[in-house]
């Protein structure tokens, strides 16, 4: 079963479904390890709410939110309003948990953090493994569960999951009035800070960890790899694999979201956010569509937290040989988005 998830958001599993083959020519390991995903099954939807529930817990406890039980608010909880969500979009390691946070202090939002159990669900809408109906039924009954457990119910739903980045079709047909923010940062620095973190890297090969969408840490090929280069992904370097999800995702969104308009797409580069966080939440604030000047206020002194240290840093961290493969895999992309050698745009 599924156990608890450790401080670093991975999840140590010894689950005895197989999981079912999907995409690619799966390999067998190390020592036995099946890296095939933890699959979503009736039989284990228990696990999946569980696992689901400690991760909101965790998070929406960090906000720091007052509850005031009215009963306007327990009577709006019964039945909650999913008619214009607000999903935050972005490449991991992004400014995407940040700006989530800084959203989570609007009293309107009721925000949520990478809920395991649709962040799960991401490769089946993806694969189209599951149809249409029940991928919206799916994302609707956990994004309404959770809204009723926060008493949230007459609050607007937003989460963040980078991976919803390559869904927007899908979330914008099963949530029509739906908003999207999508924060862009320089994959060179999205390179560096990824490489902190064991999702991806090859010396977690072989540990057992699962991260909460079900994924084995570790070197292997996610559903959002290409068709076709599986092996690819899973022998290159580390360098190869931060930079190349930086693009699938980014590539994803710039695909996809300019098409929905300017009133429900608006994006956001990391580095202006930064260096000038009250204009540019200002420009999030009126795209949300948030009036009330205390809300305001909390969402703009919660961006003022942003670390301008946090931007440039590849040029410290990088070698020659990581910029060139950085520039193989994704420099047309990078000078698309004004990202040069000398700096931010």
């Amino acid at each position: 079963m599924v156990g608890p998830i450790p401080s670093a958001g991975m999840t140590v599993t010894t689950d005895p479904d197989t999981p079912p083959k999907q995409r690619g020519a799966w390999p067998s390991g190390v020592g036995g390890l099946d890296p095939r995903p933890t699959p979503i099954r009736l039989t284990n939807l228990w696990r999946w709410a569980q696992l689901t529930w400690r991760a909101e817990r965790r998070y929406y406890g960090q906000l720091g939110r007052p509850v005031r039980l009215t009963s306007r608010r327990l009577s709006r909880s019964v039945s909650p309003s999913l008619d214009r969500p607000l999903f935050l979009l972005g490449a991991a390691r992004s400014g995407t948990t940040f700006l989530g946070d800084c959203v989570g202090r609007i009293p309107e939002i009721s925000y949520h953090h990478e809920p395991p159990a649709t962040k799960a669900a991401g490769r089946y809408v993806y694969d189209r493994l599951w149809g249409f109906r029940r991928s919206r039924w799916f994302y609707r009954s956990v994004y309404g569960w959770l809204m009723r457990a926060e008493l949230d119910g007459g609050m607007r739903f937003c989460e963040k999951t980078p991976t919803n980045s390559l869904l927007v079709p899908f979330l914008d047909r099963a949530f029509p009035e739906a908003q999207f923010i999508h924060i862009v940062r320089d994959g060179r620095d999205v390179s560096v800070s990824h490489l902190q973190k064991p999702w991806l890297l090859a010396a977690s090969r072989g540990l057992a960890l699962r991260e909460p969408g079900g994924y084995l840490l570790g070197p292997y090929a996610s559903w959002w790899v290409e068709d076709g280069r599986e092996r690819e992904f899973e022998t290159t370097s580390d360098i190869h694999r931060m930079i190349w999800a930086w693009r699938r995702y980014v590539e994803a969104g710039l695909r996809d979201g300019p098409a929905l308009g300017s009133q429900r797409y608006l994006e956001i580069r990391y580095e202006d956010l930064v260096a000038d966080p009250r204009r540019h939440g200002e420009r999030m604030l009126d795209f949300m569509g948030i009036m009330r000047p205390a809300s305001r206020s909390a969402f703009l002194a919660a961006l003022e937290r942003a670390d301008p240290g946090s931007v440039g840093g590849w040029r410290r961290e990088l070698s020659a040989s990581d910029l060139a493969i950085i520039e193989a895999d994704s420099g047309e992309l990078l000078r698309r988005l004004g990202y040069t050698d000398q700096g931010v745009p």
